[in-house]
C-alpha cells in the first residue's frame, strides 16, 4: 500500500478543501494517506511518505507563501530527490505553474508536466 501525505498551505480554506478532495481521492484507490498543514510537516515527514500532494494557492504574482510554504519547500531538498509529488493550487487567475514548481526542480523531485 503506498503512503502518501499531503501538505497544504490555505489562507481561506478553498486550498484545504482541495487537499481533503485529493485524500479521498488516493484512499479511494486504496493508498493510506496523511493529511497535514505545512506547519505540521517537516523533513521527516516527507522522508516517511512514498509520494507527496502539496497545495498552496498562488500568491501575488505566482509565487509561494513566504511565512511557511516556502520555507518547507526550501527544507525537504535533501530528502524528494525522485520521490513522486503532486503539485496543487487555488487562484483566481493566471497561471500557477511557475509559482507551484518554485525550488522543486533543483531538488530533482519527480514532478510531472501535463
Amino acid at each position: 500500500m503506498s503512503k502518501i501525505t499531503v501538505i497544504y498551505w490555505s489562507g481561506s480554506g478553498n486550498t484545504e478543501a482541495m487537499a481533503e478532495a485529493v485524500v479521498e481521492g488516493a484512499k479511494a484507490q486504496g493508498a493510506e494517506v496523511r493529511l497535514l498543514h505545512v506547519g505540521e510537516a517537516d523533513k521527516d515527514t516527507v522522508a516517511h511518505a512514498d509520494a507527496l500532494a502539496i497545495g498552496c494557492p498562488s500568491m501575488g504574482a505566482e509565487v509561494l507563501e513566504e511565512a511557511e510554504m516556502e520555507p518547507f519547500i526550501s527544507s525537504i531538498e535533501s530528502v524528494v530527490a525522485g520521490k513522486p509529488i503532486a503539485l496543487f493550487s487555488v487562484l483566481t487567475a493566471g497561471v500557477t505553474e511557475n509559482g507551484c514548481r518554485t525550488g522543486l526542480p533543483e531538488c530533482k523531485a519527480a514532478v510531472p508536466r501535463w
